[in-house]
């Protein structure tokens, strides 16, 4: 028995789920934020998932709206093979009076919306006398002055009071002036004159490309309307109707002097980021750095945004990635973005630093100059993988010594050796040097090859490994081509960590340029036309290694003295 009632009850939360994974995408939403008192107002509720909803309690509206009738809608979209549904109900709402009004909280597909806010303003008495006439048109600006380079929003509202079969309204159009459409058409309903009319609200981004006194002219409406109550209204015998806004005026101002002359970037809002760090919390010489820096400004496009960049980095080469740029409507104001993506590949240990980054723009809000600021960065960068940390191998003593570079003795060590015994030591090994070399002029003539190793061995692998290369630089795959290139590289130099070493050891050229451009393309998706033949060509002769630094390193004699006193 209590088998069943526990698979009873699985099964219950198992069909409830669903429910509540709609609950928690609920959401109220208002098609305008503001309104003057006579006209209409939509709100959507909005349920992801489909399926059924009624139309939730709105008895507690009753205070401040009137509920003028509702409409559902279902919508169906399909992305990466996954079905989304969203179910969405309009209501129809007029203000009874002005002020702030508040909507509450709903209960809605079982979910509960967010509260909103309404600005309802009182009527505009200059406007009753429009409501003679059966179709009419307003425009308004705002705001009504600016700066060069500001988006201010210019609003077309179509009023009319009969029944329309077709008709066009003309976007505006003004030389000097940048007009962008801001979402889609708004329809609500309004009074004017004591007379209710259908209202069409078109909105639009106007960005004033210079300063002095601009003028938007009229817009027109063309259409026809039929009277319904006429039998031959069934026939199409329309009435032809035109319409005309105002003429609207702008003030347009220059940028202030106080402003910054590099970039005049007059916006509500700005933001400048850069995220990404080490992807496994260290940063190791040749692995890259991926970074991202973001900038973002309400009341700007994109396309009047500065590019972003870095500077060149000491220790590390700079790949910048495509740019992804796009502007965005939300409400009243276009969104503009920039975004670029970088690979920092660091080529030496030690500490790596990215410098601060700062954009100054002009707050059209607050009227003041503002900066954006992304910090400076320090970075450790390790050893690359695999290599090993240098230590000293003699046992450590008591006392603590003063650190010294590899193959270097402190002073205070060399001071405390009696002169005469360092003399006899020296003595000593000078006489085994002269011995020992006696002994190699005498040992038979032969090819000299290292211990274990014949010649012929190692040039053959030197050699398979260029041929591999040379095979790999014909196809694509920039991975197989820099492992094969390192691999035959570390045949000939086996302390070689990554290709940046490996660049930085040969001489300046065509093939450090070939290795720059193999990095470009691997980490940051540049597209490197004919790397495979520029790879072919620079390699094929073998590696253009640097100089050695000294001279007589190859001395097949040991050195006289065993330490190096150089400081």
């Amino acid at each position: 028995m209590k088998l069943r009632l526990w698979r009873f009850l699985c099964c219950g939360i198992l069909c409830l789920w669903p429910l509540v994974s709609l609950a928690a995408e609920v959401q109220a939403t208002l098609d305008r934020q503001q309104v003057a008192l006579g006209e209409t107002v939509t709100l959507n509720l909005r349920a992801n998932g489909g399926g059924m909803a009624s139309v939730p309690d709105l008895s507690v509206l009753s205070r401040d709206f009137a509920v003028l009738g509702s409409s559902s809608n279902t919508s169906i979209s399909i992305i990466n093979g996954q079905r989304a549904a969203q179910l969405t109900v309009g209501v129809a709402l007029r203000p009874l009076h002005a002020g702030t009004l508040h909507i509450p909280a709903l209960s809605f597909a079982g979910g509960t919306t967010g509260p909103l806010e309404l600005e309802v303003t009182p009527a505009d008495a200059s406007v009753e006398a429009a409501g003679r006439k059966d179709v009419f048109l307003e425009a308004t600006v705002d705001p009504a002055s600016a700066y060069v380079g500001q988006q201010m929003t210019y609003t077309v509202r179509l009023f009319f009071a009969t029944d329309l079969t077709s008709g066009a309204l003309e976007d505006p159009q003004v030389t000097g002036i940048d007009f962008r459409r801001l979402g889609d058409e708004v329809n609500y309903q309004a009074e004017r004159g004591g007379r209710r009319y259908n209202v069409i609200e078109r909105r639009y981004a106007a960005i004033p490309q210079r300063e002095g006194h601009l003028k938007i002219p009229s817009v027109a409406f063309q259409g026809e309307a039929v009277n319904m109550a006429n039998s031959d209204a069934f026939f199409g015998n329309g009435t032809p109707v035109t319409a005309a806004s105002p003429a609207v005026d702008i003030d347009v101002r220059a940028a202030p002097a106080q402003a910054s002359r590099a970039a005049w970037l007059p916006a509500r809002a700005l933001s400048l980021t850069m995220d990404g760090g080490p992807a496994h919390g260290d940063l190791h010489v040749g692995e890259p750095l991926n970074l991202v820096m973001s900038l973002q400004a309400t009341g700007l496009p994109y396309e009047a945004l500065p590019s972003l960049s870095l500077p060149s980095l000491d220790g590390a080469t700079v790949y910048p990635d495509k740019p992804v740029n796009g502007t965005r409507v939300e409400g009243p104001w276009l969104v503009g973005r920039r975004q670029q993506s970088f690979a920092v590949v660091p080529h030496r240990a030690g500490t790596l630093t990215i410098p601060e980054t700062t954009l100054t723009w002009w707050n059209v809000a607050e009227n003041h100059a503002e900066t954006a600021r992304i910090p400076a960065q320090t970075l450790t960068v390790l050893p690359a993988a695999g290599t090993p940390a240098s230590s000293s191998s003699a046992p450590q003593s008591s006392v603590a010594a003063p650190a010294t570079t590899p193959g270097e003795v402190p002073v205070t060590a060399v001071r405390q050796i009696p002169w005469r015994l360092l003399a006899l030591i020296s003595l000593g090994l000078w006489v085994i040097s002269v011995v020992g070399w006696l002994v190699w002029r005498r040992r038979p003539r032969g090819p000299r090859s290292a211990p274990g190793v014949s010649p012929d061995a190692t040039n053959g692998s030197a050699s398979r490994l260029q041929a591999a290369f040379l095979a790999e630089a014909k196809g694509n795959d920039t991975g197989r081509q820099a492992s094969a290139l390192l691999a035959w590289a570390r045949a000939e130099r086996p302390a070689l960590q990554n290709l940046g070493e490996l660049a930085q050891a040969l001489s300046a050229g065509p093939q450090r340029e070939a290795i720059d451009a193999l990095q470009r393309k691997r980490y940051a998706g540049v597209e490197e036309t004919g790397l495979g033949d520029r790879l072919a060509q620079a390699f094929k002769q073998g590696f253009a290694w640097q100089p050695a630094a000294e001279a007589g390193d190859g001395s097949p004699l040991p050195p006289l003295y065993p330490f190096n006193l150089r400081r």
